[in-house]
């Protein structure tokens, strides 16, 4: 019995001994999802509209905290197909120009728009003839001439040769995001 009861002590302090360990308060709480915010991805919530990219901006807004988490990891894990490549970089891009319609809080926008960047980069296509719109989770713009677009799903890369729109690739690539490009400016467009 004396067994038992001491056996039953000890149990009592060992299961309420964890609970006397204080909890972190909301404000320490706070600290440490600040202080891991740059950390990953995951640890910013890009489903809150702080976070959110809305009309234009420029293409190096992405390399910066928060984006730069999502954005440098998407772009340096990505790599070109070569074929691909070697069309588009003796292509003349005379009259070329592309609008790229994202948005920060979009998974799809997340992983396409780095690899978009990194195919432009090796492209080495100008940046003054790209367009980056940001748009929030209704996919709406505060610029006038986005309602034109006619967007429906992000991210949507639209191509244009001499102020046409060639093509579209829209949310996922069909093959690759380069090869869509290349099939876009041969004329085999598939994705509008």
């Amino acid at each position: 019995m004396k067994r038992v009861s001491c056996f039953v002590i000890l149990s009592i302090l060992i299961l309420t001994g964890c609970r006397m360990i204080k909890p972190a308060t909301t404000a320490e709480l706070s600290v440490e999802k600040n202080l891991n915010a740059t950390a990953d991805e995951n640890s910013v919530d890009f489903s809150k509209q702080e976070t959110w990219i809305l009309g234009y901006f420029d293409r190096s807004r992405m390399r910066n905290e928060p984006y730069s988490t999502w954005f440098l990891k998407g772009y340096d894990g990505y790599a070109p197909e070569s074929g691909a490549m070697e069309y588009l970089k003796n292509l003349d891009i005379q009259g070329i120009s592309i609008k790229v319609v994202m948005g920060t809080w979009c998974p799809d926008s997340r992983r396409e728009v780095p690899r978009f960047e990194k195919i432009l980069d090796s492209w080495q296509f100008p940046s003054d003839k790209l367009t980056y719109f940001g748009v929030d989770n209704a996919k709406l713009s505060p610029i006038g001439e986005y309602d034109g677009l006619h967007i429906h799903r992000v991210p949507t890369f639209i191509i244009y040769r001499n102020n046409v729109e060639a093509g579209r690739i829209i949310e996922n690539p069909v093959t690759s995001l380069e090869q869509d490009i290349v099939n876009i400016l041969r004329g085999m467009n598939n994705n509008k």
